[in-house]
């Protein structure tokens, strides 16, 4: 009974540290959704830039067709925005559940991913935002133009809008995290980077496709997406096969050094 009792204290304290760091994630969830809801407006006049650039100049606007769409999309505006301003805090929160079971050892080799993955998604929602998105709204927009006598006329509504955006923003950036996943799987033992290479072929075809369905559907876009992502593949090939080098030559060393003595 006795040892019972000792296994289900640790359990039980693991339980109320993790429920105090869960308690302190939504705290800091809650209150960058509050910031960025008093913010809503610029944080909206910021995502609608790409749009304002593909217009000619003084024209094209956004439209709601009821009455409460504009209050919703401030508010997807406010749970999006602040939760990409809250991820450090979250991250950092469960880093600190998860980092007193590593050796240290483990917690050095984790410490890249954990600095990789929020600069490989900045930078994966960087390109969608400056490069994929005016390059898309332009194309979208060049079919405006007149058809068998009628206008045609783009009138984007608010709400359709910013879920294209997010839309590309999570697209990129979590394609962009495809080093990370594949590092992973690698030190982990479940692929190698020779598997890896010999279904290069494979990984083309499965890029491309992924590209055309997280992606609208314009050719420049996806082309955009598919590039990036094929040069994150071969640099982790490539990283993989620096680090199979490191560990050969270590494991020469220490031979060496068995020898030696």
């Amino acid at each position: 009974m006795k040892d019972i009792d000792d296994t289900q204290a640790p359990l039980l304290d693991h339980l109320i540290e993790l429920r105090g760091r869960l308690v302190r994630c939504v705290l800091a969830l809650v209150v960058a959704f509050c910031i960025c809801l008093y913010f809503a407006d610029p944080i909206l006049g910021f995502l609608v830039q790409p749009l304002k650039g593909a217009f000619p100049d003084g024209e094209g606007q956004l439209i709601f067709t009821k009455l409460y769409e504009v209050f919703f999309v401030e508010l997807k505006v406010a749970i999006f925005a602040g939760f990409c301003l809250s991820f450090p805090i979250i991250a950092n929160q469960l880093w600190a559940f998860v980092a007193p079971g590593l050796y240290a050892k483990e917690k050095k080799a984790f410490l890249p991913f954990i600095i990789a993955t929020p600069i490989l998604f900045t930078s994966g929602a960087a390109l969608a935002y400056y490069v994929v998105m005016p390059t898309a709204f332009s194309w979208f927009l060049g079919f405006q133009g007149q058809t068998g006598g009628l206008e045609i006329e783009a009138l984007p509504s608010a709400n359709e809008y910013l879920g294209l955006v997010m839309q590309f923003i999570l697209a990129f950036g979590i394609s962009f995290l495809l080093p990370v996943l594949l590092l992973l799987l690698n030190r982990a033992g479940i692929v190698d980077r020779k598997q890896l290479a010999g279904a290069r072929r494979y990984v083309v075809v499965l890029v491309v496709a992924v590209a055309a369905i997280v992606t609208p559907p314009d050719p420049g876009s996806q082309l955009i997406l598919a590039v990036p992502l094929l040069l994150l593949f071969e640099g982790s090939l490539l990283i993989m096969r620096l680090t199979e080098r490191r560990q050969r030559k270590a494991a020469e060393a220490s031979e060496e050094a068995a020898a030696t003595d």
